[in-house]
């Protein structure tokens, strides 16, 4: 698993006209809370975040931050964007204990699905969702979730229930019954290859108007007596 190491500054200064000159030194204004301890408001170098931010694991990572010489572990809850110009503006940090379960969103890989028979068949994978909300304790945390699609044929889908989890991970949703076990992949037929019995279909049709004296779809149209005199 990758690791990630973050140095963060205590933010002394609170308010609209602080965060703005933050921002401007290239500092991110962040917070982090959780584990019993009182909020604490920090800022993190914006150049590493984003850099970090290119690997997916970043987001479903216990990460380690040091700040005023102490470690803390925490991960992201949420991250918050410019509208516009997608700069990252805030950052949320919860603290985790070894000994308390968290809930994350990890994202899902697909694996084997361009060899699926269904696939090789001609079929179109739809991936109904690309990342699911778990539970575990910090040290169970994965960085994804595989779903293998070696075996799927056409009409075949795999639901949240037989998602292969790691020891230690549970999916809440399942708890709640069955109508909660979405599908997560499916395999349909692909309609580009229904539609390539269409010309067929038109090509009898032609052929049938044809034969009851009316001209093919697409033919110049006969020349009447009258434009002829004319």
């Amino acid at each position: 698993m990758a690791e990630f190491e973050l140095h963060a500054d205590i933010r002394s200064e609170q308010g609209k006209g602080a965060v703005r000159r933050l921002r401007r030194s290239g500092r991110i204004p962040a917070i982090m809370y959780g584990a019993g301890k009182e909020p604490t408001p920090i800022d993190l170098a914006e150049n590493v975040i984003r850099r970090q931010l290119s690997n997916e694991a970043f987001f479903s990572h216990v990460l380690t931050v040091k700040v005023d010489g102490h470690e803390e572990k925490a991960v992201i809850k949420s991250l918050q964007r410019h509208p516009a110009t997608e700069r990252i503006l805030h950052l949320d940090l919860l603290r985790v204990s070894e000994t308390q379960r968290i809930t994350m969103l990890v994202p899902i890989h697909f694996e084997n699905e361009e060899d699926s028979p269904g696939r090789r068949a001609g079929g179109s994978i739809s991936h109904h969702t690309t990342e699911v909300e778990i539970t575990c304790l910090p040290k169970d945390l994965p960085e994804y979730l595989s779903v293998d699609a070696v075996d799927m044929n056409i009409g075949d889908s795999i639901h949240l229930s037989q998602i292969v989890l790691p020891e230690g991970v549970e999916i809440p949703a399942l708890a709640h019954g069955p109508e909660h076990d979405q599908p997560v992949v499916s395999i349909q037929m692909s309609r580009v290859t229904e539609l390539e019995d269409v010309p067929e279909e038109e090509d009898e049709l032609d052929a049938a108007l044809t034969a009851d004296g009316d001209a093919a779809p697409g033919a110049e149209p006969a020349e009447s007596a009258s434009d002829e005199e004319g």
